[in-house]
């Protein structure tokens, strides 16, 4: 019989820095899930990239806590997946150490994300806001994972990521597996309900421009209520009805209809119903995430159980690999 051929390895990191937008959970969180049927999967939250800004130490633990809670509850499982919390394993600041000695000073001038916040953080531009692309690194090589989900923001993260361990494995022999980026299936690119040329963002300062997916049905109605459209009445998908566009966007990923579809079940009827329609819908699709986060939320017992055996996996998973970068860089063995 033909030997079952091994599922590739996927790594995939969150910051527990708030809820995550309708356009995060449908561009990204929601396929996550999904991805556990065709590989092993580790999920993290990222706590150790936070606090490259200012963070409150008890709302740090909060965070984190419910950060964990939603991963679970969009459809990460602690019994298919290694599902656990980015401190908890030591092995990433470790490895993080040795890798920054293997990185160049001018490839981390060169990061965006490193530009575009010190800006937004000018009086905190501190050494680890501009070393974290290579704990991002550290994170994605030190489970030898195949495959990191990125979005367009990432490319560059995950490019110096394979650089380093490229670098790393010519100077001292094959340690690390190079990674890929993993694509997901092009979804919707969800935009501002108060300015749909804009993409949605849970930094938008307008309350009423980015749904959450912990926001209540009623919060979820009226936002959508609020949303801009145009001066038309006609709901279709045409160039420059960039709100009407959007929301046909939204109601086609939560429902399965097509833009002719959606067309056609709204010819002759105003955008008010139209958009009762698409936030209807959104806060069922919704429903269940939110439901199995206040049932997760309630059960910290169970959660720090979770996080405890995910941390325990994880620091197996690692520890082997630590060993062989130490020797290789020529450290005495460990205890």
């Amino acid at each position: 019989m033909e030997e079952q051929q091994k599922k590739k390895r996927i790594f995939s990191a969150i910051q527990p820095t708030g809820v995550f937008t309708l356009g995060n959970y449908i561009g990204a969180v929601s396929n996550w899930g999904k991805l556990q049927d065709e590989y092993e999967c580790i999920y993290a939250i990222a706590d150790l990239h936070a606090i490259t800004v200012m963070q409150e130490p008890a709302a740090l633990r909060k965070n984190t806590m419910n950060a964990f809670a939603l991963m679970l509850a969009c459809g990460m499982d602690p019994k298919r997946s290694i599902t656990f919390v980015q401190s908890q394993n030591p092995h990433h600041a470790e490895l993080s150490w040795v890798l920054s000695c293997s990185t160049m000073f001018g490839e981390l001038s060169r990061m965006t994300q490193f530009k575009d916040k010190s800006q937004k953080h000018a009086d905190n531009i501190n050494a680890g806001l501009f070393t974290y692309p290579v704990l991002m690194a550290a994170d994605i090589l030190a489970y030898n994972a195949d495959l990191v989900p990125i979005g367009a923001d990432q490319k560059q993260h995950l490019e110096l990521a394979r650089n380093i361990a490229q670098r790393f494995n010519q100077r001292f022999g094959e340690t690390f597996v190079v990674p890929d980026g993993y694509i997901p299936e092009s979804g919707a690119r969800l935009m501002s309900l108060q300015d749909p040329t804009k993409k949605m963002s849970k930094s938008d300062e307008n309350a009423n421009a980015t749904i959450f997916i912990l926001d209540d049905k009623d919060t979820i109605l009226r936002k959508f209520k609020r949303a801009v459209t145009d001066s038309d009445t006609e709901v279709c998908y045409r160039e420059g009805k960039d709100g009407i566009n959007n929301l046909m966007s939204i109601y086609s990923v939560v429902t399965g209809k097509t833009y002719d579809e959606i067309t056609a079940e709204f010819a002759g009827r105003g955008y008010g119903d139209f958009k009762t329609a698409v936030g209807e819908a959104v806060a069922d699709h919704l429903e269940p995430v939110r439901t199995e986060y206040a049932r997760l939320s309630a059960d910290k017992a169970y959660l720090t159980e979770c996080m405890t055996n995910g941390a325990q996996q994880a620091y197996r998973l690692t520890s082997k690999l630590l060993r062989k970068v130490y020797r290789r860089v020529g450290f005495i063995d460990r205890l």
